[in-house]
This record gives structure tokens, C-alpha cells and sequence, in this order.
């Protein structure tokens, strides 16, 4: 299937599965904890891919490797089928946060197949295979109707789109063109927290918390509420740009608070609530080793969801919530070597391996976003280091045998 025609069939299918369901689904709460059955996505011919959104008409949305593992594909499944959705021109693309939008529109970042004139790295090259992570601008992107669209910069080179609504806007970060003293090298440029849409082309920043020079916003929902960062310029990913979580209610800037650190305080999702989850700096973890989940509302404030009860586990993060309130996220030893995905709900944060029925040797290692029926997606490990999307679909009955 060529890669136009892959576009035009996702969007028809995220379309008609819309019409099907009637909009948004109603979530059907359980007191009992429910048990998963676990499928695995087939990939773009590489090892290692990942689910990082899933929305409630059952649209996958993340990345896949080509062969080589060289490169990268923002990837979608839908129904059993995968599509590769392409470049901007560069060798990768992503979409690297979880999009809860259900009106057929995706974003994300592309590689373009213009050099980088200013040597940076930027910040999708965290999120890119080392090999080709670098060299050419980056772009945030959306996609409508088929059709990959590069989003607008403030006058910069590159930029980074996390999320989309329903409302047809999208936001993330983009360079302007003020070179900042306070970015490490390589990074060069300033880049702010910004809105695009819902018109083409259509691109506004939204405001720092007093005395910061950087940021970026992560997250929205459709209540005109945007979640990010603000900060310094820093390297360009987290850390000290990460200075203030901040939450844009009707574009009036907050900052949540945060676990006694001005670092890596970095929110991941919203929902129609108001509710964030994401994950905050300890006080001396400048790594970024010992980062912790947290859960944010007006009522509660900032909360420190801690680890799964393994003892060698020191780090955590909370990456997608639902209208149910459940939240699904990483927690690891601070070598990253034993990772876990986990579901806290009903205060209690459980690890999703314990509640797959049957068991199996396959570790679900990172829970990337849960929608509205209690589906999670996020990538598995085997043990021959194949590296999987799957979906953890809730049953009501745990099967053991």
C-alpha cells in the first residue's frame, strides 16, 4: 500500500470508527481491579517500536523502527493494521507524547531533509536513534485527511508538537531566533511554548512564568487548558528548562509546585478534568535518575505518586490519565535495567505484569497512555531483545492457566 493511500485509509477508519461509537465513549467504572489481556503490534521491520497513545476509538499511535534500527517511522494501528506515516524528508519521525484526539488528526515530529545550520541537536534528537538522531532540522507536524503538514516555527529552525485536541489545535515548542547565552551547546536558540491552530499555519506563544527565557507546553484538552514547561534555554530537553511545571488555563500561566527541586518538572498529559500527571526533580537527582511520577489537581495539589514496591525501584513517571482518573507510567531501577509498567488507581500503583492473564515471559516495561475503556498501549521487552508495541485490554475475569 503506498504511503498516501495508508494515510487516507487511517483517517477514514478513525473517522468512521468516530461515527460508530457516537463520540466519546462512556467509561464504565469497576470496584474490582481488572485483569489484561495482552496483543503485540506488528512493526515497520525493526526491533524495537512503541505505543505512546491511545485514544478511545482504539487508534495506536507511536513509533517503529526500520530494519536496521537505524531509523524510525511515526507509525498508527487501527484494527489490526499498521501504517507507516511517513517523513517530512529527514530519516525520522515520531509521535512521542499521547494524542487524545478522535476526529482523525495526528501530530507529531519529522526530520526534514534540510541540514541544521546551526550544528544543534535539538530536542528530537532524545527521541531518534543515536545514528541519525542529528544533522537535519526538525519539525513539529500535523496530519489531516491524509496529508502530513510541517508546522511553523517563531523564526527559528526547528520545532516539536506533543499534542492535539479536538478543537484542531496542537502544541509543543518552537525556536525563535534569539541566541540565548543560558543554552548548553550545541543548542543555540531560544524556543517557546506555543499553539498552533485551528487554522492553518495559525502559530501563538503562550507565556513563561515570570523570569524564565524558555519553555515548552506537552499537553492540552479541549477546556482551553495547556500544561508545560518553563525554564531556561538549558540543552533543550527537560532538566533546567523543566525549571516550573505550569499549567495555561485560558492562556493565564500557574506554576503547580513541584517535589522540592527546579528540574525535570515536566507534565505529560491533561484530561477533560484539569487533572496532570507527569514527573517532577528530586533534590540532588540532576541526572535525572530518581525523577517521580506525580498527580496534580486543584483540590489535592501535587502528590507524589512514589515507585511499585520493588526495592531496587528509585525512578518513576506518570504518562498518560483518563477520564477515569487512572494513571499509567514507568517505574524503574535507577539503571534502567528493570523497568515495570504500572496502573495506579484507587490510590494503590500496581504493576501491570501481575495482572495479565495468562502470565508470560514478555515484560511490559513501559505504560505510555490509557484511554477512556482502560486500554494501555507502551512497548514490551522479550527476551530475544525484540522490543514491541502492545495493548493491554481489560477483561473482568483473571485466567491464570
Amino acid at each position: 500500500m503506498r504511503v498516501r493511500d495508508s494515510r487516507f485509509v487511517i483517517c477514514a477508519g478513525m473517522l468512521l470508527a468516530s461515527m460508530v461509537y457516537g463520540g466519546r465513549p462512556q467509561a464504565v467504572a469497576h470496584d474490582d481491579p481488572a485483569a489484561y489481556h495482552v496483543v503485540y503490534l506488528s512493526s515497520l521491520g525493526g526491533t524495537n517500536s512503541r505505543g505512546n497513545s491511545i485514544n478511545d476509538i482504539g487508534l495506536v499511535a507511536g513509533y517503529s523502527s526500520l530494519p536496521g534500527n537505524k531509523t524510525r517511522h511515526a507509525t498508527a494501528w487501527l484494527d489490526g493494521l499498521r501504517f507507516d506515516l511517513g517523513t517530512l524528508g529527514g530519516p525520522n519521525s515520531s509521535i512521542a507524547w499521547p494524542l487524545k484526539n478522535t476526529m482523525g488528526t495526528i501530530a507529531g515530529i519529522s526530520q526534514t531533509d534540510v541540514p541544521e545550520p546551526l550544528g544543534e541537536a535539538w530536542s528530537c534528537s532524545a527521541f531518534f536513534p543515536p545514528s541519525t538522531a542529528t544533522g537535519k532540522t526538525c519539525l513539529g507536524f500535523v496530519m489531516e485527511f491524509g496529508v502530513m503538514r510541517p508546522l511553523p516555527t517563531l523564526g527559528g529552525n526547528n520545532g516539536f508538537a506533543t499534542g492535539v485536541n479536538n478543537r484542531h489545535e496542537v502544541v509543543g515548542w518552537a525556536e525563535n531566533s534569539v541566541h540565548d547565552n543560558k543554552c548548553v551547546p550545541p543548542q543555540v536558540l531560544q524556543f517557546r511554548p506555543v499553539v498552533w491552530g485551528p487554522g492553518v499555519n495559525q502559530i501563538r506563544q503562550l507565556p513563561l512564568f515570570p523570569g524564565d527565557s524558555s519553555g515548552a507546553a506537552t499537553a492540552l484538552n479541549d477546556q482551553d487548558q495547556v500544561v508545560g514547561i518553563s525554564g531556561i534555554c538549558d540543552q533543550a530537553v527537560g532538566r533546567l528548562t523543566a525549571a516550573h511545571a505550569v499549567l495555561w488555563d485560558h492562556g493565564t500561566v500557574t506554576n503547580i509546585g513541584d517535589l522540592g527541586a527546579k528540574y525535570w518538572n515536566t507534565p505529560m498529559a491533561i484530561n477533560q478534568s484539569g487533572v496532570i500527571v507527569g514527573f517532577m526533580g528530586q533534590p540532588g537527582d540532576f541526572g535525572g535518575n530518581r525523577l517521580r511520577a506525580f498527580r496534580w489537581s486543584r483540590r489535592d495539589g501535587v502528590r507524589d505518586l512514589g515507585t511499585l514496591p520493588i526495592p531496587t525501584h528509585v525512578y518513576s513517571s506518570a504518562n498518560g490519565i483518563n477520564e477515569r482518573g487512572q494513571i499509567v507510567g514507568t517505574s524503574c531501577d535507577a539503571d534502567f535495567i528493570d523497568c515495570r509498567a504500572f496502573l495506579w488507581e484507587n490510590e494503590v500503583m500496581t504493576d501491570v505484569n501481575d495482572r495479565r492473564s495468562p502470565t508470560s515471559a514478555d515484560i511490559l516495561i513501559n505504560g505510555q497512555d490509557i484511554n477512556d475503556r482502560g486500554a494501555i498501549t507502551g512497548r514490551a521487552l522479550r527476551s530475544t531483545g525484540e522490543r514491541p508495541v502492545y495493548v493491554a485490554i481489560p477483561t473482568r475475569e483473571r485466567d491464570d492457566r
